[in-house]
């Protein structure tokens, strides 16, 4: 990824106000470009300063606007170890100023010292309480950025209620580092209605077709918890690998990433799962050689039951989406790859512009990794009662399938 100074750099360095705010589609840049003007700023001090880039868990701020920052710096060759504090998350510049990161979820980093700039990231993520403890402690400026999937307290609190706020709205078109390919990418969903108006074109909308709803971020897995499954979807060049662990406390699931990576072989798999707590592995049954070579390592794994309402068949994929929706669900804030599938889980949408029973591929792997195991743990009535409920001309074939002739 090149880290250049775009269309929605150049707009974002023109923005004068105390709040600046920058909503936009998908790669538009908001967030590399915003980091880059602060480096930038940082960079020319003839003062010191002090910036804070702020995120609602630092699980997320290590995997996205830390990440940005560090590669940014790389990538321009201005960065130097010896100017990084990994155990503060400081970067000081050779100038005295100073680029800190931490999370909303730290109390006493929220409440704490001033600072002369600050950089809120993914704001609709973080909560007005958690701003305004933020913005009071901030001499200069604040830069807010966000895709706007949904009405929050940017628009029901700063927009046309303060007079220093400037807002900005940028598009992938602003983004003319971006590759064809990508471009072409988010050009095939202008039939989407709900989706092209949020990621297409930066606009307030509601993306039409979100699959899961009403999960809990909590800290961590409680002590307590009991392990259940592992949920293992293969990937390799183009997909992830995803493991998930599920555990179960006081009548709610509990899911927790273990694994998101590409490129994993199936040693590297095992290997990991070998290192876990041992407990059954619900995999992708579409690679039944895979999942062979997995179990002569020594590891409990099963392919998903299609009996059990884990194919990736329509019906039965809807039903395996319906099992995970239907309980009390949390994700542990780590799971930062979960959280983001969790939010852009979709199905798919026709040519028509009609919501269909398919699940887009896009941000499934953790998903398939989830339905995987929690399908294993339903019980054979409740298979019975979706059946029950399935179109006529199913129900013979599904039946058959449960009571097999002896």
């Amino acid at each position: 990824m090149t880290y250049s100074k775009t269309r929605a750099y150049k707009k974002i360095k023109g923005l004068k106000k105390r709040i600046r705010i920058v909503q936009g589609g998908t790669s538009a840049s908001k967030t590399v470009s915003v980091i880059i003007w602060l480096i930038a700023l940082a960079q020319s001090d003839k003062s010191s300063t002090l910036t804070s880039i702020v995120s609602e868990s630092f699980p997320h701020l290590r995997r996205g606007a830390m990440r940005d920052f560090l590669l940014i710096m790389k990538e321009h060759g201005y960065y130097k170890e010896a100017l990084w504090d990994r155990t503060n998350n400081v970067y000081n510049f050779e100038t005295g100023s100073q680029i800190e990161f931490f999370s909303v979820d730290q109390p006493e980093k929220v409440r704490g010292a001033r600072r002369d700039r600050l950089f809120i990231n993914e704001a609709n993520n973080v909560p007005f309480s958690a701003f305004e403890e933020l913005e009071v402690r901030t001499k200069e400026f604040v830069f807010l950025d966000y895709n706007p999937t949904n009405e929050f307290w940017v628009f029901t609190e700063l927009l046309g209620k303060r007079e220093d706020v400037e807002h900005l709205t940028l598009t992938y078109l602003d983004n003319e580092a971006l590759s064809k390919e990508i471009k072409d990418s988010i050009e095939t969903r202008k039939n989407r209605r709900g989706w092209w108006q949020v990621y297409g074109l930066g606009q307030l909308g509601e993306v039409e077709g979100k699959i899961y709803k009403d999960w809990i971020i909590i800290d961590e897995v409680p002590h307590e918890a009991r392990l259940e499954r592992y949920g293992l979807d293969f990937g390799y060049t183009n997909d992830p690998t995803a493991i998930v662990a599920i555990y179960y406390l006081n009548g709610g699931y509990i899911f927790d990433e273990i694994v998101y990576a590409r490129g994993m072989g199936n040693k590297q798999i095992a290997d990991t799962l070998l290192n876990l707590k041992r407990a059954l592995i619900i995999a992708d049954s579409a690679e039944p050689k895979s999942i062979d070579e997995i179990r002569s390592y020594g590891l409990n794994i099963i392919g998903v039951s299609k009996t059990r309402g884990e194919s990736k068949s329509d019906t039965f994929k809807k039903w395996s989406i319906g099992v995970v929706q239907n309980q009390q669900n949390s994700v542990t804030k780590r799971s930062t790859n979960v959280i983001k599938e969790y939010r852009n889980y979709l199905w798919v949408v026709d040519k028509d512009g009609r919501v269909t029973n398919v699940p887009e591929h896009q941000f499934s792997h953790s998903m398939n990794a989830i339905e995987y195991p929690m399908t294993s743990l339903v019980s054979v009535l409740q298979r019975k009662e979706f059946i029950a409920n399935m179109p006529r001309f199913y129900q013979d074939q599904q039946k058959a399938k449960l009571n097999p002739a002896r």
